[in-house]
């Protein structure tokens, strides 16, 4: 999502099926580390091999969700939970393998800080979507 359109869901407080922009920058973080680890994981050394596809997937996955509320014509209430779900889980994954690395790469620390903020986003949008239901 370019940052046109977040400046312009946060200056109009334009939500979505519970996504409000502060959630959507959160995922868009979360994005953006993956990617940024994803790379300096590709190009560091053979032992964070395992790290970037995690952080590629789970970049992917961001991407997706954003994507789909966005749109959210043609997505239910139940989609919506369950790529939530998806999402999280999926944070969840590479959260777990870059702080394996952490220690060690800055990289691998920030991106599990901001995969954590991106679950924790999703579970405030899915808590918002139960609250409403």
């Amino acid at each position: 999502m370019d940052s046109m359109m977040m400046d312009m869901m946060s200056r109009d407080g334009m939500s979505m099926a519970g996504m409000d922009a502060m959630h959507m920058e959160q995922m868009q973080a979360c994005l953006d580390a993956c990617s940024a680890c994803e790379q300096a994981c590709a190009v560091c050394s053979t032992q964070l091999m395992s790290c970037a596809p995690a952080c590629m997937n789970c970049a992917d996955m961001c991407n997706t969700m954003m994507r789909s509320m966005l749109r959210m014509q043609g997505l239910t209430p139940a989609v919506m939970m369950s790529m939530l779900d998806a999402c999280m889980a999926m944070c969840q994954m590479c959260m777990d393998e870059c702080m394996e690395h952490a220690d060690h790469s800055e990289v691998c620390r920030m991106c599990a800080q901001s995969c954590k903020a991106c679950m924790d986003a999703c579970m405030a949008v899915k808590d918002s979507m139960m609250k409403a239901a």
